[in-house]
């Protein structure tokens, strides 16, 4: 794109949870237009009744109507609207469901055609969501549908980084969908996008064990001892730094993933609890796919919908994550491209591999 200010779409989520109020906090504030130029998916007759409903200059934005990413515009809050809805915060509601994917399903399509550089994700309600036309368990299940790559869920902070093996299934089905060759998948894509997408040379990643004190040799489960740690250890073969299994409890409570670059868990909560506890305003982001998409690491939030408390930071830093990911992806393109033409061009040359001759081999 010709402007160098990235264009960054941003969904409204439900309409009834916390989406617009958090989204009307962030732009509320003008120097936000100044790092990048966003582009809303919604309801324009949502955003004015909670800006109607909350009040005052925090809730204030002023839009710019527009019909196609391309037309947005550089320093205004752009918004293309996604239909009619009348919000009736702290409930749950098929409308506030079907508006939530509508504004979905259009960015999407705008983040597949290159419209917009990368999207960040209000909160939906999954149930609500659910139709004949969307049957998926979140918002990573739907990117994985639409969008090239193998998705990992990634929870992010400046403090943290927690990668998950299985993402949104029952606790009871857990153990039986952990395999080897799953464990080292999620550790070669962690590794990789440590690497591109955050800038880590080479990451050292802890392994969480799926039993309490990581099965106690097998008294207390046989997941450690014949799926993960094996899975460890052909990972460290192919060159992940990988290390455990690490009980949970331990390695949080003690300090111990400050040692490390990332985290793996088992299972949803597992990596959540502590990373929500550690991070409140943390970020979810969906790696090993062709486009970036972040979101707020919390919900909709029914109960505290539109009284005005919601804490916007969360959603900021989602923007920020998505900005900083486009641009280490961009860089990393760059560096890997050639390496070894960068490293000539450094000394003043501009080689190609194709130019490189290997030494005559000479008869002993």
């Amino acid at each position: 794109m010709s402007d160098s200010r990235l264009k960054i779409g941003i969904t409204q989520g439900d309409t009834n949870g916390v989406g617009w109020e958090v989204i009307l906090r962030t732009f509320a504030d003008q120097r936000m237009t100044e790092i990048f130029t966003p582009v809303i998916y919604g309801s324009h007759k949502a955003a004015k009744a909670y800006m109607a409903l909350l009040g005052g200059e925090d809730y204030t934005v002023q839009f710019n109507i527009i019909s196609s990413a391309a037309e947005a515009r550089a320093a205004k809050v752009n918004l293309i609207d996604t239909g009619d809805v009348d919000p009736k915060p702290g409930v749950a509601s098929a409308e506030g469901g079907r508006a939530a994917v509508e504004a979905l399903e259009r960015a999407v399509a705008d983040l597949k055609d290159g419209a917009i550089d990368a999207m960040v994700t209000a909160p939906i309600d999954k149930e609500s969501a659910q139709s004949e036309t969307f049957r998926f368990t979140g918002h990573t299940e739907f990117m994985a549908a639409h969008l090239e790559g193998e998705p990992m869920m990634i929870m992010c902070s400046e403090r943290l980084r927690v990668g998950l093996v299985t993402i949104h299934i029952p606790v009871a089905e857990v153990s039986r969908s952990l395999t080897k060759e799953k464990i080292v998948a999620s550790l070669t894509t962690l590794r990789q996008t440590l690497k591109e997408d955050f800038g880590v040379v080479e990451p050292r990643i802890a392994v969480l064990s799926l039993n309490p004190h990581a099965g106690e040799g097998g008294l207390l489960g046989e997941e450690e001892q014949a799926i993960i740690k094996p899975a460890i250890e052909e990972a460290f073969a192919d060159g992940v730094l990988a290390f455990g299994p690490f009980p949970s409890d331990g390695l949080f409570g003690g300090g111990g993933y400050a040692k490390y670059d990332a985290v793996l868990a088992m299972y949803h909560d597992q990596g959540l609890i502590p990373f929500k506890t550690l991070s409140p305003e943390g970020v979810n982001f969906t790696a090993g796919l062709s486009a970036v998409r972040t979101s707020p690491d919390h919900g909709t939030a029914y109960d505290i919908a539109g009284k005005g408390v919601a804490d916007a930071q969360s959603m900021r830093n989602a923007i920020y994550a998505a900005i900083d990911i486009v641009r280490c992806r961009e860089q990393w393109a760059e560096w890997t491209e050639n390496p070894l033409q960068h490293f000539e061009r450094d000394k003043g040359r501009d080689v190609s591999v194709k130019d490189l001759k290997l030494p005559e081999q000479t008869e002993e």
